[in-house]
């Protein structure tokens, strides 16, 4: 029994220990993302998955937001929503290391003053949509220069933005984005993406209309091809418009903004998923997410999303329609070609797997803090 007691003992003893050892090791992250859920939009999803991953890593996060909404906030970390002064300030103090996913000058600003170790991931384009720098672009670019670590999500936004940068590109929500065993994959082509000029949705409905105009019915059994466009935006009404014109109202459908189990469902349902950006994307997280439902990616040639699907899709010339059309038509006439590019999809999404991207993400945020306070 005195054995089995000092066996006890040295149990509990050795157990308190690792539990301390572990929290010293712990990072205290002031998280800054100016957009988070319920917003939707890559950098969004990127805290997300980001913040999770971190907390279970074990480490302790505080996110700092601008967005407002009062959601479930049923998650393992802290949320801030609406910051105060006193709030970024006491956040800045209290931790170990500030990661801003993607610049957050408006929340980071009191580390100028404090000095904690601070990385940035860059997710966009240090620039104007028509590559011009503006002042905002000067002054963040002076900020990304006082950074122990920047990160950027694509080969791309690298070279474009921070040559200096360590390139780790995008998760996905392995829980959300998945197969469905149970749902029948009956429908050819889905658009997922806000309905914004920038992200082309009417050129796959003019893709579209090209393929039902054209003298290839073989290829879809002796039907019509179908489009479904998933999200809201400023152009729905143009590209409703559009439809009509094109007479393609039997064979496009709207769904409007799909959120969680209604959004994998629908992915599901889908043989491809077409991404014909007309703007460099700096990643592209739509094509991670398309695939793990079972999409095949179809997507433009501009910026990152050449990480983004990786050997797992086709790429045609950004803003050709004729282009995307003549893809489109070179996969469904070679069977073997789609098989092979599916047979990729495992590994490709395992490579951003959320557990696998959160781990490179703390080896740098690590660095950046050679001594524990």
């Amino acid at each position: 029994m005195y054995h089995l007691f000092l066996n006890t003992k040295f149990s509990f003893e050795f157990i308190l220990l690792q539990t301390l050892h572990l929290f010293e090791m712990a990072l205290k992250i002031s998280f800054l993302s100016h957009k988070f859920y319920p917003d939707i939009g890559g950098i969004e999803s990127n805290s997300e998955v980001l913040a999770l991953a971190f907390t279970k890593a074990g480490h302790v996060v505080h996110l700092l937001t601008w967005t407002k909404n009062v959601v479930d906030e049923d998650r393992p970390y802290v949320i801030i929503r609406n910051p105060t002064t006193q709030q970024l300030v006491s956040n800045c103090l209290w931790a170990d290391v500030v990661f801003e996913n993607n610049p957050c000058l408006r929340m980071s600003w009191p580390n100028f003053f404090i000095g904690r170790p601070s990385v940035i991931a860059l997710n966009t384009w240090v620039t104007r949509l028509d590559g011009s720098i503006a002042y905002q672009d000067r002054l963040k670019l002076w900020w990304l220069k006082r950074a122990r670590r920047v990160i950027a999500v694509s080969r791309a936004l690298r070279n474009r933005s921070w040559p200096a940068a360590t390139v780790i590109e995008n998760p996905y929500q392995i829980g959300q984005f998945r197969l469905i065993s149970s749902v029948e994959r009956t429908k050819d082509f889905v658009f997922l993406g806000r309905l914004v000029s920038d992200k082309g949705a009417d050129q796959a409905i003019k893709a579209l209309y090209q393929l039902t105009r054209s003298q290839d019915e073989e290829l879809f059994a002796l039907r019509k091809p179908s489009l479904t466009i998933i999200g809201t935006g400023p152009e729905a009404g143009a590209l409703a418009q559009c439809v009509v014109e094109l007479g393609l109202e039997e064979q496009v459908h709207f769904t409007g903004a799909l959120r969680g189990e209604a959004l994998a469902e629908c992915l599901n349902q889908h043989r491809f998923l077409l991404v014909p950006s007309a703007w460099e994307e700096p990643f592209g997280n739509v094509a991670l997410e398309g695939m793990a439902c079972g999409c095949l990616p179809i997507a433009s040639d501009g910026g990152g999303l050449a990480d983004a699907i990786g050997p797992a899709g086709l790429l045609f010339q950004r803003n050709d329609v004729d282009a995307l059309v003549k893809c489109i038509r070179h996969v469904l006439k070679n069977p073997e070609l789609e098989q092979a590019l599916r047979d990729k999809t495992p590994g490709h999404l395992a490579a951003h797997h959320p557990d696998l991207i959160a781990q490179r993400y703390l080896e740098v945020l690590e660095a950046a803090v050679p001594t524990r306070r």
